[in-house]
C-alpha cells in the first residue's frame, strides 16, 4: 500500500495530464453543442444551403 502512495506522489503530473486532456475535451464538446443551436440563424453565416448540405459549418 505504501508503494502505491509513494509512486503517486511522486509522478503526480502524469495522472494529471490525461485526467486534464479529458476535462477540457468534455467542456470543449459541451460548449460546441450548445454553439449548435445557433447554427444557421447568424447574418455572418445566413445563406442558402445547397441541395446536398446540412449545415453552413460543422
Amino acid at each position: 500500500m505504501i508503494n502505491i502512495i509513494h509512486l503517486v506522489r511522486d509522478h503526480w503530473g502524469v495522472a494529471l495530464f490525461p485526467i486534464g486532456f479529458m476535462v477540457g475535451w468534455y467542456f470543449d464538446n459541451r460548449n460546441d453543442e450548445k454553439l449548435a443551436i445557433f447554427r444557421n440563424k447568424s447574418k455572418l453565416f445566413q445563406r442558402e444551403l445547397k441541395p446536398d448540405e446540412d449545415t453552413v459549418w460543422k
